[in-house]
């Protein structure tokens, strides 16, 4: 998928595919809520409105103050380094992937959200 693609797409079309992989591993929606609102900044109505919306990835991640702890996320996520990916927006939408990744993996809620 070209860059451009994925920054159009609204998060609306892939966090039902979030939701199913976690479901597979015994995760939540809830889970899937508290990373999203945890790395963007937006509260639990904020990203139901985003949802609604359709709002593409372009602007979800454009109104959304990152968590300064998300720096710490790395790894590996579609065969690219996290924490080497240049452009700004599709580093967010892999830091997005990666936390999903770590919760499917089965890693607790501290860990994912790089608690002290």
């Amino acid at each position: 998928m070209n860059q451009q693609r994925a920054f159009d797409m609204a998060v609306s079309k892939v966090y039902p595919l979030y939701e199913k992989k976690l479901e597979r591993k015994g995760r939540t929606t809830a889970e899937l809520d508290e990373v999203i609102t945890w790395l963007t900044g937006y509260t639990e109505r904020e990203l139901r409105t985003h949802l609604d919306a359709g709002t593409s990835f372009r602007d979800f991640f454009a109104e959304a103050e990152l968590n300064p702890l998300a720096s710490r996320i790395t790894g590996v996520i579609c065969g690219m380094r996290v924490e080497e990916i240049e452009d700004p927006l599709m580093q967010r939408i892999r830091y997005l992937d990666k936390l999903v990744d770590e919760l499917a993996r089965g890693k607790t809620m501290d860990k994912v959200l790089r608690s002290a």
